[in-house]
């Protein structure tokens, strides 16, 4: 860290607390070449991967297009906007834990479509439906076989416990 006074790398840490909204730590430093003080903050940086579309393009991850997305899946649904938000949190942090540079925009697809499936039969299968591409309503029937025997599997695992 060079001092901003005389541009000297050589410091001394006097003080260190957590900033007012707790989302850095504030240093109080001292120049040992001119004994100036300064302040420094440090921040986590978030690492939020480059999302490659389907054509090739990059574009920066974007949480509000995902809460656009989940919050037309479930449209007139009995869910919260705590419960979607923390669909978009979950997908956020699978993200940023890939520790990845890019993503495939599919693996984030299918990671929505995960966690709606725990979510809501009827907004997995509407998100899905797009997601997917759905050419015709077999593509659509396939995919409701598939969530009503992941909701029958559930119901039987619930009885025997």
């Amino acid at each position: 860290m060079k001092c901003p006074f005389c541009s000297n790398s050589e410091n001394k840490v006097i003080d260190s607390r957590l900033s007012k909204d707790g989302n850095s730590i504030r240093r109080r430093r001292e120049c040992l070449a001119c004994s100036r003080r300064f302040t420094t903050y440090e921040y986590v940086e978030d690492v939020i991967p480059v999302v490659i579309k389907k054509d090739g393009r990059r574009e920066p991850f974007d949480r509000v297009k995902i809460l656009s997305g989940l919050k037309k899946a479930c449209e007139k649904r009995a869910i919260s906007m705590d419960a979607i938000e923390a669909v978009v949190d979950r997908v956020e942090e699978f993200c940023q834990e890939s520790q990845l540079k890019e993503i495939p925009s599919s693996v984030i697809g299918e990671k929505i479509m995960e966690e709606l499936h725990r979510l809501d039969g009827v907004a997995y299968v509407r998100f899905a439906s797009v997601y997917r591409q759905f050419k015709d309503v077999n593509d659509f029937m396939e995919e409701l076989k598939d969530v009503l025997k992941t909701n029958e599997t559930r119901r039987s695992r619930t009885r025997r416990t």
